[in-house]
């Protein structure tokens, strides 16, 4: 699986590569109040993928730390439940005290 997620980055990369050689004319975007930016058409798509992507991660950034403090509880409490199952075993082989014990 390894390989195969390799060998797939290697021809995203060259995709990519050759789509950038072939767009290297200049863009002008238009934003909102009159402001503009000029730049090559891949700079530009490059800059808003990186954004996009930043923005993805800092959205998922709470969900992650939820999971991993349910993560961490819920190991505490499989550890805890292991410790008194052992010790629920470990009643069951002893042998039971004696009835009457009798002192001289």
């Amino acid at each position: 699986m390894k390989i195969i997620s390799r060998i797939v980055a290697v021809l995203l990369f060259i995709l990519f590569f050759f789509f950038a050689l072939k767009n290297t004319q200049e863009v002008t975007l238009q934003f909102l109040w009159g402001y503009n930016m000029h730049g090559p058409l891949v700079g530009i798509l490059l800059g808003f993928f990186v954004l996009g992507a930043v923005l993805g991660v800092l959205a998922m950034t709470p969900t992650v730390f939820r999971h991993k403090r349910a993560l961490s509880r819920n190991k505490k409490t499989i550890a805890s439940m292991q410790k008194e199952a052992e010790t629920q075993q470990l009643a069951k082989t002893q042998p039971p005290p004696p009835d009457n014990i009798t002192g001289a």
